[in-house]
């Protein structure tokens, strides 16, 4: 393989957003015929760096050769046109079309007179699907499908060209065993036909499996290339991370022995499974895994946003039955959403209106709420969380991230909660309000507050948690103390390779 040329060549590719470097000098080669992985941490650049190549994003400075000829790749469809094409994480289909028109969207089979040809159409796309094993026609409408059959729509896209390179963004996210299995074959059928395949994923035990060779980026710089067949678990974790385990561990737990959460069994159909633990009084404890983890749902079912299947739900000792946000509330359980500006906040309504909404009811007197009670509330939290805004008459959507997600928690704190629960707490947020949305969650555990974390950032899980579940695909891996985890274990763990231990 070594004395092929590249099929695709990246050069020293820049590209920068507003006050960030997302890419810097990232020079890469795929070989015909190969699996070529490319890991990182989340936001270590892998995703941009696919857009460039799929014609979406175009680098500041560097450069692409596709068979050794310099290109520039202004569109997807450009991209497409040179044989390179990109299976996105996300879903991009037309939920109201059919499958065989969301395949050749752009490029129907014409008859006489520009009609469609809706036989070679059906006929054409069958023939695709009998070859990825798919279990529904041409004909099906996509929006009745499910996420793992979509997923098999955007996978079929990328056998109707013919493809030169091929990009998977974590195909096997919504995708079930079987499934995988179907698309690991389609793989090596595209390898021996000499298309070079890049392959991003997170899971250890796909890219040991499948891939040929390993690209490592982080902080959006590339550390380093490994052939598969001569590394280890190890040796491509210490190269992700790159780092020494340098984190300020949470301060000596005032966790309190009665138990605030208790949850055994817990499933909500196939998204988690008989998923258990508990969170103390003065506890945080943190959740990480990879995107399709279950972790959100979790956490949404447990505020009743979804229905459980089966499992039970004890909150200080007592079963409880929470089916709706309302119960959960009622139950003194609070949640920070992870999209803050979608589900979190109103950015139309000012500062002290946002923080009282879950509480208008009470707060109201005939058909008026009533406004000092409303300003004690805002004034009380604005001070305890150092919410920085004129005044209270400050519409929330000209907040900064960390101010925004301030009016947030401090929505949900003058609830009283027994139960805190924080879902991406520091999302698009700046680093200096990390900081402080960190030193205000080990705060509020020291204040007795139960709390749970949800985070995709691993720095940030380990220096707020006192205990952390590593989820995988809807299960728990393993529960660490502060004590012995390791950057190491948690990324193994969160891949599924770690010893399966559900204790909590």
């Amino acid at each position: 393989m070594s004395d092929q040329k590249p099929v695709l060549t990246l050069k020293n590719i820049v590209k920068t957003f507003p006050g960030v470097i997302a890419l810097n000098k990232v020079s890469l080669d795929i070989l015909p015929g190969e699996v070529h992985a490319l890991m990182g941490e989340n936001g270590a650049g892998k995703s941009t760096l696919m857009k460039v190549l799929g014609g979406i994003y175009q680098p500041d400075e560097g450069q692409i050769l596709v068979a050794d000829k310099p290109t520039i790749l202004r569109t997807p469809l450009e991209a497409k046109n040179k044989g390179i094409v990109f299976i996105h994480q996300e879903l991009s289909l037309a939920e109201e079309l059919s499958v065989a028109e969301n395949i050749y969207m752009g490029e129907l089979p014409l008859k006489s007179f520009g009609r469609v040809d809706w036989a070679k159409l059906y006929s054409d796309v069958d023939e695709i699907l009998d070859r990825l094993n798919c279990g529904f026609k041409a004909q099906t409408i996509v929006g009745d499908l499910s996420i793992a059959n979509k997923q098999m729509v955007e996978i079929a896209r990328a056998l109707t060209v013919d493809a030169k390179t091929v990009i998977f963004d974590e195909p096997t996210a919504s995708l079930t065993d079987a499934e995988k299995i179907v698309l690991f074959d389609i793989i090596e059928d595209l390898k021996s036909r000499g298309v070079g395949i890049v392959y991003i994923s997170h899971r250890m035990e796909e890219i040991f499996r499948i891939s040929d060779r390993i690209s490592v980026l982080r902080d959006g710089e590339y550390r380093g290339t490994l052939k598969t067949s001569e590394t280890d678990h190890d040796e491509l974790t210490k190269l992700m991370i790159g780092r020494s385990l340098e984190h300020t561990r949470p301060e000596e737990s005032a966790t309190k022995e009665e138990i605030t959460l208790e949850v055994k069994n817990l499933s909500c159909g196939d998204l988690f499974k008989d998923v258990s633990f508990n969170v103390h009084a003065g506890e945080v404890v943190g959740f990480y895994g990879l995107v399709g983890a279950g972790r959100t749902e979790l956490a949404e079912t447990i505020f009743g946003m979804r229905r459980k299947t089966s499992g039970e739900i004890y909150l200080n000792g007592k079963h409880v039955e929470i089916n709706s946000p309302a119960d959960a509330i009622n139950h003194g359980i609070s949640l920070v959403p992870e999209d803050r500006k979608g589900q979190g906040l109103v950015l139309g309504m000012n500062c002290r209106e946002n923080m009282t909404l879950p509480q208008i009811d009470d707060l109201t007197v005939g058909n008026l709420t009533a406004p000092a009670a409303e300003q004690d509330i805002f004034q009380k939290y604005k001070e305890k969380l150092e919410i920085k805004t004129p005044n209270w008459k400050q519409i929330v959507g000209n907040l900064s991230g960390g101010n925004q997600q301030k009016i947030v928690i401090g929505k949900w704190l003058s609830m009283h909660p027994n139960l805190l629960i924080v879902d991406e707490p520091t999302r698009g947020i700046d680093v200096g309000s990390k900081s402080e949305i960190h030193n205000l969650i080990r705060e509020l555990a020291g204040q007795g507050y139960a709390v749970i974390v949800i985070s995709s950032e691993m720095p940030e899980i380990l220096s707020v948690s006192d205990r952390i579940v590593a989820m995988f695909h809807g299960e728990i891996m393993h529960t660490f103390t502060s004590d012995e985890v390791t950057e190491d274990k948690l990324v193994q763990a969160i891949s599924g390779i770690y010893e399966n231990d559900s204790a909590a």
